[in-house]
């Protein structure tokens, strides 16, 4: 792996120089999962930054009864535990992977260094927490209101948009984990969108044919 070129490919490192990424590459560590393999736990001390090369994760809580819901699903090239390296606390959420993934690891120290080298590192990162704080205020209000109908409607919408001309990789549970409702819902509402033509289920993904009309859905008063 060329790791310069691949961390000039993370968007929190655009502003960065030749010399500036060689200095983070020398202090970066490889580290791959399979699928289905958490990159860390919640609650588990943050060591560092996650930079994720290839593959696809997604971001979870879980309750104390085990019921876990996904916040978001971040695909490659991006970074991942952004937030816990601004107060030195544990990861909020636990991140794990979609589909094999290979990453590069900075530990926390080293990322901290690089920071007060390159003030436009520090104000990218902010950046990169308020896109993810706008995010959990979406799930809030998708959990809080509307009908499930609508709310499925909306996040199809936006997942397709986060990667256009590609289906929608989310199986009917993990979007019920996203929505805070159960699969059998998710299910139902899936196959009336089928049948009212705005979507197409291919395998384990979902391809949307109409988003015109799934948009009338997406804001349809409850």
């Amino acid at each position: 792996m060329n790791k310069v070129q691949e961390l000039s490919r993370i968007p929190l490192f655009s502003a960065l120089d030749e010399h500036e990424l060689e200095s983070l590459s020398a202090r970066a560590v490889e580290r791959r999962f399979e699928a289905e393999a958490n990159l860390f736990w919640e609650g588990d001390d943050c060591q560092g930054l996650f930079l994720l090369i290839e593959g696809a994760v997604k971001i979870l809580k879980t309750s104390q009864n085990g019921r876990e819901m996904m916040l978001d699903m971040v695909h490659a090239p991006s970074s991942v535990a952004e937030l816990p390296l601004f107060d030195r606390g544990a990861y909020p959420a636990s991140v794990r992977a979609v589909k094999p993934c290979t990453t590069l690891f900075i530990n926390r120290d080293d990322f901290y260094q690089a920071c007060r080298q390159n003030p436009d590192l520090a104000l990218k990162l902010l950046a990169v927490v308020g896109r993810r704080l706008r995010q959990l205020v979406y799930v809030v209000e998708s959990i809080t209101f509307g009908s499930v109908t609508t709310r499925l409607a909306r996040l199809l919408l936006d997942v397709s948009a986060e990667q256009p001309g590609e289906g929608i990789p989310l199986t009917h549970q993990e979007l019920a984990s996203r929505l805070g409702t159960v699969r059998e819902v998710v299910s139902r509402n899936l196959a009336r969108f089928r049948v009212q033509g705005l979507i197409r289920m291919e395998g384990r993904e979902i391809a949307i044919v109409n988003a015109a009309g799934l948009k009338d859905e997406a804001e349809a008063v409850s």
